[in-house]
């Protein structure tokens, strides 16, 4: 799947990865896909509960060594 965007959340502790998601996910329109690598070892929780709370779909996470991959899919009427 090609992302529509990409966050770049490395080094970044709790809540900044999720804020700065917040942040990108305003500027797409809904159904698109953000792409956010973090390292950030609560992104595991955080990640899932901020897409649940602002109606956003966590479409896959998965890890490439230390790093954690979240695709998301903005919520909202498409």
């Amino acid at each position: 799947m090609k992302p529509d965007a990409e966050l770049d959340a490395l080094g970044l502790l709790c809540p900044l990865p999720v804020l700065k998601a917040r942040k990108r996910l305003s500027a797409l329109a809904a159904g698109q896909v953000l792409r956010m690598q973090a390292d950030d070892p609560a992104a595991v929780i955080d990640v899932p509960h901020f897409c649940a709370q602002g109606g956003h779909s966590l479409i896959e996470t998965y890890s490439e060594g230390s790093t954690l991959i979240f695709l998301i899919r903005k919520g909202g009427i498409i």
